[in-house]
């Protein structure tokens, strides 16, 4: 692992879960690999559930043949026989999903305002009904529905309408009604 070329490695040597627990107090690797032979000694939905909103990646160091229902609990599977350009594009695979969920997360968030902007177009209204109902001059409802489109790349009243609904700003019944 040590010599995976553009990957910083320090590897530590977990021999329990209680060990693995007062590690994680410290510090929060990007990756853990576990052996997924220990079977009930390591749970992997109950790590994730304790470790949520750390983004720590599960990799099965597989040394043995492994049920694909439990290796499909990890993030990846690495074997004891990869070679090094099979676990650099593991790991770099990994790691490059680590880096464009930050990018996502991010990604800039709509203020109260603009969610109520965004309400509005989804509604139907116009920048000038939207003003009025708001209270708001024409040029600031404007400015804000381009600063909504610069934030979400979204460029239409149908794609704000689906934003809307996956992040329920409004329910399909509301968007049904109009």
């Amino acid at each position: 692992m040590k010599r995976l070329p553009n990957v910083k490695v320090q590897p530590i040597e977990l021999l329990s879960v209680e060990a693995l627990n007062d590690c994680l107090r410290t510090q929060y690797p990007e990756m853990l690999i576990v052996n997924p032979a220990f079977g009930d000694y390591f749970d992997v939905s109950r790590f994730r559930e304790e470790t949520a909103g750390k983004k720590i990646r599960l990799i099965a160091l597989v040394s043995s043949f492994v049920d694909a229902s439990l290796l499909s609990k990890y993030d990846e599977s690495i074997s004891i026989f990869d070679d090094l350009d099979i676990l650099s594009k593991k790991i770099h695979g990994l790691l490059n999903l680590v880096s464009e969920e930050e990018e996502v997360d991010s990604q800039e968030a709509l203020s109260q305002r603009e969610k109520e902007i965004v309400i509005c177009v989804v509604k139907g209204m116009t920048n000038k009904e939207i003003a009025e109902n708001l209270f708001l001059s024409i040029h600031t409802v404007i400015t804000h529905r381009r600063n909504i489109s610069k934030k979400l790349q979204i460029h239409s009243a149908a794609g704000l309408t689906i934003y809307a609904i996956v992040n329920k700003l409004v329910t399909l019944n509301e968007v049904k009604d109009l």
